[in-house]
């Protein structure tokens, strides 16, 4: 029987990568695990990797900072849009306090029975932290963020859609929907997956901005990716989606830290079918001390190191 557990990362495209840097470590204090460069094409682009204090599936945040190339995307419907994450029930008027003395503007606000704080990155790309009673993970203190506020990690994504039944029809047909949706003025909400927490898919009826863009872009959500826990589970999922009509999904993509198939929503979000493997893991390259102090590229780019340094802009992680 295949199965989904929950969330395992967010992957965007932003803007500037030390302003990435800076609001995911400096501002949210999440802890910065990982730096390397895009698989994909021949542009040389960084790859960031942000998390909670144990790096837990379903606690990392990736960009790509697509600025220094010249290249923008649009925010639209049909899109994954929000960036959901999950802190304590009880921080969230400290939230809107350090948010506003980094001069990030704030919305408080209540929705789906959760009290929560909108703000954007510095791309425009719309953030929102969302206050859990019971989420067990645990934050990362950096940058003096209070342990009782840390950010604990995904609580999950926010969708922007022409029509919402066609991904309830997806989640319930091919995506393992928990099968309650709960709904509230124009947002419909379910889980998927095994997972108690970091599994929510929210998706917001809009007919009224234009298509968003679907490729690479600084400002926009590139794609959403689930634990699928095995590689036997997933190659199996695979074929079930495939089963269920949902053909547009690629093969099997080797990402050095875990293995993953992409397959496009109708709601137009980019899902990933990802699992980390015993081959794989954050710490496959680094020792867990370590995370995030090297540049790390992948065998096939190791020879061409001085080249692709030399064509991105310097870093300060610390």
């Amino acid at each position: 029987m295949t199965y989904l557990v929950g969330s395992h990362h967010v992957t965007l495209s932003v803007g500037g990568a030390q302003e990435d840097v800076d609001f995911h470590t400096r501002v949210l204090g999440m802890r910065f695990i990982k730096k390397t460069v895009l698989y994909d094409g021949s542009a040389p682009i960084y790859h960031f990797y942000y998390s909670n204090a144990n790096g837990d599936p379903s606690s990392v945040v990736t960009t790509f900072p697509w600025a220094q190339a010249g290249v923008y995307g649009k925010r639209g419907t049909n899109q994954a849009r929000e960036v959901l994450l999950s802190v304590p029930a009880g921080s969230l008027d400290y939230w809107v306090n350090r948010l506003g003395e980094h001069d990030i503007q704030t919305r408080r606000f209540e929705s789906l029975g959760t009290g929560r704080v909108a703000f954007e990155h510095p791309s425009g790309i719309e953030y929102v932290l969302v206050g859990n009673e019971d989420d067990p993970r645990e934050g990362f203190t950096g940058s003096g963020v209070a342990a009782e506020a840390a950010v604990h990690g995904i609580h999950g994504v926010g969708i922007h859609v022409y029509d919402q039944d066609r991904m309830v029809d997806f989640g319930n047909d091919a995506f393992f929907s928990q099968g309650k949706v709960s709904e509230e003025g124009d947002v419909a909400s379910f889980q998927v997956g095994t997972q108690g927490y970091g599994n929510f898919i929210e998706l917001r009826g809009n007919r009224s901005d234009d298509q968003g863009t679907w490729t690479f872009g600084a400002g926009t959500y590139h794609h959403f990716a689930w634990n699928l826990d095995t590689l036997e589970n997933q190659s199996a999922v695979k074929f079930d989606i495939e089963g269920a009509g949902y053909t547009d999904i690629s093969e099997l993509k080797d990402r050095t830290y875990f293995k993953s198939h992409y397959v496009r929503t109708p709601g137009g979000a980019l899902f990933e079918l990802a699992v980390t493997d015993d081959a794989g893991g954050w710490d496959c390259d680094e020792s867990p001390e370590e995370l995030g102090k090297n540049f790390m590229l992948p065998p096939q780019f190791e020879s061409e190191r001085e080249s692709i340094l030399s064509r991105l802009e310097p870093v300060t992680t610390d």
